[in-house]
């Protein structure tokens, strides 16, 4: 058991495989989120009315 086995971690390093033995690093979820006409546009600038 060493290298060429296929069904330990060893031999699956050396195979560049994964496995039960040589489980792979879960993957993160990407949320794409869409943008509203809201968030496209330049906000305006608002002038104060003086009382």
């Amino acid at each position: 058991m060493g290298r060429g086995d296929i069904k330990t971690k060893k031999g699956k390093i050396a195979k560049g495989s994964f496995g039960k033995s040589r489980p792979a690093k879960p993957t993160k979820k990407v949320v794409v989120v869409a943008a509203t006409k809201e968030e496209e546009a330049p906000k305006k600038k608002v002038a104060k009315k003086k009382a």
